[in-house]
C-alpha cells in the first residue's frame, strides 16, 4: 500500500494557518505577556537541553562504571580459574544473590548454571566472537524477560570466553526518578521564570506605561506638559526624546497662534480702511453722488487698499508654509533676477533711482523664491528712500548689498527687522506689513545662506544677502 502525499497547496494553506494563528496570539498578548511568554519560553528551552543532556551524561556515567565493575570481576574470574568445570559446582542461589548470570564460550558451545537454554538468552554473536578471538572484550545491554541486562564478555583461554551478566533494574528505577525530578524541576522552573518575567516586565515597563498614559493624556488634553525624566537608560531618553517632541510641537503651535493673531491684526487694518470707503461711496451715490474728482481719489484709495491687501495676503500664504514643496533646482544667475526686480520695482516707485552694479553670480536654487526675496529687498529700499533718492544695489562674489538713503533702522530693532509682522515704531505709520523682510529671510535659509542689517555709508539702511554659488559668465547690469 502506498501513502498519498498531501497536496502542495493544502500544506501552504496549513502553514500560513499556523502563522496567522500564531500573529493573532501575538497580538492579542500584551508586552507584559510576551515579555513573560518569551521568557517562560527560553527558560524551558533551556532547562530541557540541560536536562537532556545530565540525563544522558548521568546514564552514561552508570553504564562506564558498571562496565568497569563488571569487567574487573570477569578478569578476576578468569584469574580464579573459572570453567565450565568449576561453573557447574557453583550453587544457582549463590548467583541470584550476586545479582549476575555467568556463562562460559567453549569451543562455540555456552556452558551455564543453571545449564538450561533459558539461562542463556543474553548470549549473541558478539560473546561468540570474543571466545574465538576476533574480539578482545564486548560490552552489550540486552533485555531479558523486560528486564534490562548488562553483558560484558572477555577472553578465558583458547576458544574460550567468559561472559557475565548483570542487572541493570536497580539502575534503571534511579533513571526513571532522575527523568521524574528533572521534569518536575523543569516544569517548576518555566513556571517560576514566567512569574519572574511577569514581575520584572511588570516593573520594567513601568516608564514606557507612563509615557503611554502622557501620550493619551496629551491627545485628549491637547496639553504638552513635559513628563518627568527618571534614570539614564534607554527609557530616559525616549522619555526626553519625547519631551522635546512636545517642545517643538508646542513652539509650533504657539507659532501658529501667533501668525493668526499677528495675520488678524495686519487683515483688520485694509478691510476696515476698504470698508468705509465702500460705505462712503455707497451713501455718496445715494445722496447724490461725488464729484469727479472725489470719486477718482476715492477709487484710487480703494485701488490702493486691495493691492496691498493682495500682497498681505500672498505673504501670509508665503510664510504659512513652515516647510515648503520642494521644487526642481536649477543653477539660477542673479544678475538677471536682479534685472527683473530692478525694473518691477522701478515701475512701483518711478520717483527713486536705482543703482546697480553686479558681478555675475551662479546660485543652485528655484528662481521665483530668489526674485521674491531680491525685490522684497529692492521694495524696502525704495520705500525707505526719500523722493528723488537714489537706491545703491552691489552683487560682488554671491553677496547683495541693499542701501538706501533713509532714516536708517535703529540698533535695537536690527535684531528683529527680519521677524514676522516685526514693524519698528516709524514703520507702523508706512504702508506694509512686516513680512517682507521675514521672506527674504526664509528664502536666504532655503538656500544656505543668511541675511544681515547694518548702517550704510550715507546713513541709510544696508541689507545684506549672502548665497553660496560660484562665479558665471561675465554679464553687466546698468
Amino acid at each position: 500500500m502506498t501513502e498519498t502525499a498531501p497536496p502542495p497547496g493544502l500544506v501552504g494553506q496549513a502553514r500560513d494557518g499556523v502563522v496567522r494563528a500564531r500573529d493573532d496570539i501575538s497580538k492579542r498578548l500584551s508586552l507584559v505577556g510576551r515579555v513573560t511568554v518569551l521568557t517562560a519560553a527560553a527558560v524551558g528551552v533551556t532547562l530541557a537541553v540541560v536536562s537532556i543532556l545530565v540525563f544522558f551524561l548521568v546514564r552514561s556515567e552508570f553504564e562506564g562504571s558498571l562496565d568497569e565493575s563488571l569487567q574487573r570481576r570477569a578478569y578476576s574470574a578468569v584469574d580464579s580459574g573459572v570453567t565450565q568445570a568449576t561453573l557447574r559446582g557453583y550453587p544457582p542461589s549463590a548467583l541470584a544473590a550476586a545479582d549476575i548470570r555467568i556463562a562460559v564460550i567453549q569451543d562455540g558451545r555456552p556452558y551455564s548454571n543453571p545449564t538450561s537454554a533459558a539461562a542463556l538468552p543474553y548470549l549473541s554473536r558478539a560473546e561468540y566472537q570474543v571466545s574465538t578471538g576476533r574480539l578482545v572484550r564486548s560490552f552489550r545491554t540486552v533485555l531479558v524477560d523486560g528486564t534490562p541486562y548488562r553483558v560484558v564478555a572477555v577472553q578465558s583461554g583458547d576458544d574460550t570466553a567468559l561472559v557475565i551478566a548483570q542487572s541493570m533494574e536497580s539502575t534503571r528505577d534511579v533513571l526513571d526518578r532522575l527523568r521524574a525530578v528533572l521534569l518536575i524541576v523543569g516544569f517548576a522552573g518555566v513556571v517560576v521564570s514566567g512569574l519572574l518575567g511577569w514581575a520584572i516586565a511588570t516593573n520594567g515597563l513601568r516608564p514606557v506605561r507612563r509615557l503611554t498614559a502622557a501620550t493619551q493624556r496629551v491627545a485628549r488634553t491637547e496639553q504638552l506638559e513635559e513628563i518627568e525624566v527618571v534614570g539614564d537608560d534607554e527609557l530616559a531618553r525616549l522619555t526626553e526624546s519625547f519631551n522635546a517632541m512636545l517642545a517643538a510641537l508646542s513652539a509650533s503651535q504657539q507659532r501658529q497662534r501667533q501668525l493668526v493673531a499677528d495675520a488678524g491684526h495686519e487683515l483688520r487694518t485694509p478691510l476696515t480702511s476698504l470698508r468705509t470707503n465702500i460705505e462712503l461711496l455707497t451713501q455718496a451715490d445715494a445722496q447724490g453722488g461725488l464729484s469727479d474728482r472725489a470719486r477718482t481719489e476715492l477709487m484710487a484709495d480703494v485701488r490702493a487698499q486691495l493691492g496691498e491687501l493682495t500682497t498681505l495676503v500672498g505673504d501670509l500664504v508665503e510664510l504659512a508654509r513652515e516647510e515648503q514643496p520642494e521644487r526642481d533646482r536649477e543653477p539660477v544667475d542673479l544678475v538677471h533676477v536682479l534685472r527683473a526686480a530692478a525694473e518691477r520695482v522701478r515701475l512701483r516707485a518711478p520717483g527713486i533711482r536705482i543703482d546697480v552694479l553686479a558681478e555675475p553670480w551662479i546660485v543652485d536654487g528655484e528662481p521665483q523664491i530668489l526674485e521674491r526675496a531680491v525685490t522684497n529687498l529692492l521694495d524696502n529700499a525704495a520705500k525707505w528712500s526719500p523722493p528723488l533718492g537714489t537706491v545703491t544695489v552691489r552683487l560682488d562674489r554671491g553677496r547683495l548689498t541693499v542701501a538706501d538713503e533713509g532714516p536708517g533702522i535703529a540698533p535695537e530693532d536690527r535684531t528683529r527687522v527680519f521677524d514676522r509682522f516685526y514693524r519698528s515704531r516709524e514703520a507702523r505709520m508706512m504702508p506694509g506689513s512686516g513680512l517682507g523682510l521675514s521672506i527674504v529671510r526664509q528664502a536666504a535659509e532655503r538656500h544656505g545662506g543668511q541675511v544681515s542689517v547694518s548702517e550704510a555709508p550715507g546713513g541709510g539702511a544696508l541689507l545684506t544677502l549672502d548665497l553660496p554659488g560660484h562665479v558665471g559668465a561675465t554679464t553687466s547690469v546698468e
